[in-house]
């Protein structure tokens, strides 16, 4: 029999014997139910969707010893029985709710529920290997471009590092490594933090607060509190958003280790005990013995690159921050933004013809995203919409309109959006991708290939710029109702804006995108 789960804190704890149900076989999940096996675990796992890839990955996880694996509706209808037993344990993916039947289910029978995060944490500890500092990211917008530069950072410092969590590598994938790590980078979502109870990072950020998921957490308030638990247990530095008071009250209120200090960021002149912005460079006034009249250069703003917009240098001082609280020393954070490329689908110059700028942020799947891209132009053609998961955009287009110059609207039921503009900018034209008549123009026939769509929201865009416009595609808004995933959108108004420059071009001219 496994031992109870309050001393199950090191791989080398007695996991053997312990009954555990693992709500989803993506990615997380299947990390998580291969780690529960290797423990030593009774693992039964459950999904909704019987596809091809599931079932294969279900036979995988049955060859090294699953107890069980369930697919299909009536899988994850109520919570299934371990070896004939209640489970001890259920261990979910971020996807699952809290009033999802399994969970509910766990909630009602006093069954703790961890997320595959607490689990890493719990199993991180392992005889004969390294134990990794963690560095700990949240925030609504610019978590994965942080972590990778935290990432960048810590590596260009000569440390083993990498970043894992709800970006790329799973945690668990990460703890498992044969090597180890001096240092891990984990990307946190609210979905995971809501279920993470235990973990102790040397360092942690929220980068900023604004509405997001309130259909998953019920409320804006319960968001917000699931963000602030990354504070919790801070060893070092708590890192926080000196523009946003919302995230120093979080590291007010945070349980911290004693000891632990609170570090300031800001895109201007930094206070002492922060990070910041003097004449283009950026300084450290936290991590130096001599703060109170002095600050440490750690870089320049021209090592972001060519295009650096204000909360690209606000995410890099945040990661400056997380590495100089490990020890990581300023030259360190210089090569390491040298080195740091931004991901695809992120603020993403794709073509500049007849003087107009197509950029791509499919990523921005929120209003707060959103409304940083559209902040760092003038005179913007916007092609925005797509599952708004319960948000609204009233502030955003107030905030805006004075640069919009039109919108198009994609997304199967862009209503909110639409709603807003009507009421807070009725006089930029209105479009819509899918061929209704919202404004003062309309497009053809009703399409309903997710990439025809961009087709004709490329096409309208293309109709209204003018020399010095700016098409942003930011949609404001989750993708999964026109397409697989916010890259799957990306990539085809890439394809879509690559089409339209080919019908631009005489025979045989090339034409080579340029940043702005």
């Amino acid at each position: 029999m496994s031992a109870p789960l309050a001393e199950l804190t090191t791989w080398d704890a007695d996991w053997a014997g312990l009954r555990v149900v693992v709500t989803g076989i993506g990615l997380s999940g299947f990390s998580a139910a291969d780690t529960l096996i290797e423990l030593g675990a009774r693992v039964v796992v459950v999904d909704a969707r019987d596809t091809a890839e599931n079932r294969a990955k279900a036979d995988t996880l049955r060859i090294v010893g699953a107890a069980d694996i369930l697919l299909g509706s009536d899988a994850v209808a109520a919570l299934p029985q371990v070896d004939g037993a209640a489970p001890d344990l259920v261990v979910t993916s971020p996807g699952f709710r809290p009033t999802h039947p399994v969970l509910a289910a766990a909630a009602a029978a006093d069954i703790p529920v961890w997320g595959d995060v607490e689990l890493a944490w719990r199993v991180r500890i392992r005889e004969g290997r390294k134990t990794a500092q963690w560095l700990a990211i949240t925030g609504t917008n610019g978590k994965t471009t942080t972590v990778s530069m935290t990432e960048s950072m810590l590596r260009a410092a000569g440390l083993r590092a990498i970043a894992a969590g709800n970006v790329g590598t799973p945690i668990l994938d990460a703890i498992r490594d044969p090597e180890g790590y001096d240092a891990i980078a984990v990307e946190l979502s609210s979905f995971q933090l809501h279920w993470t109870y235990s973990m102790s990072p040397l360092a942690s950020v929220c980068l900023n607060i604004a509405e997001d998921h309130v259909d998953w957490h019920g409320s804006y308030e319960a968001y917000v509190a699931d963000k602030a638990k990354i504070y919790e247990n801070t060893q070092v530095a708590c890192i926080y958003n000196a523009e946003q008071y919302e995230t120093e009250h979080m590291v007010e209120e945070a349980d911290v280790v004693e000891g632990c200090r609170a570090v300031g960021f800001t895109t201007g002149v930094p206070a002492v005990s922060m990070v910041g912005v003097v004449e283009g460079l950026l300084v450290d006034r936290a991590f130096i013995e001599q703060r109170k009249d002095s600050a440490a250069e750690l870089a320049a703003m021209t090592d972001l690159g060519e295009y650096a917009p204000r909360h690209m240098v606000a995410n890099a001082l945040a990661a400056a921050a997380l590495v100089r609280a490990y020890g990581v020393e300023p030259a360190a954070v210089r090569d390491g933004l040298r080195a740091y490329s931004p991901g695809d689908h992120r603020i993403q110059p794709v073509a500049h013809v007849n003087d107009v700028l197509w950029v791509n942020d499919s990523k921005a799947t929120n209003p707060h995203a959103a409304s940083a891209s559209l902040a760092a132009f003038t005179s913007v053609v916007w092609i925005a919409g797509g599952l708004s998961k319960g948000v609204s955009y009233g502030d955003l287009v107030t905030e805006h309109r004075g640069r919009l110059k039109a919108v198009v609207l994609i997304g199967a039921d862009s209503a909110d959006l639409q709603a807003a503009l009507a009421q807070h900018a009725p006089d930029v034209p209105v479009l819509h991708a899918l061929g209704e008549q919202t404004g003062k123009q309309q497009l053809a026939a009703p399409v309903t290939s997710a990439e025809e769509i961009m087709v004709r929201a490329v096409a309208a865009a293309a109709e209204v710029a003018e020399a010095g416009d700016t098409v942003l595609m930011a949609p404001a808004a989750a993708s999964m109702d026109q397409f697989t995933s916010y890259a799957h959108r990306g990539e085809a108004f890439i394809e879509a804006v690559a089409g339209y420059v080919s019908e631009q071009q005489a025979p045989g001219q090339a034409q080579t995108p340029k940043e702005p």
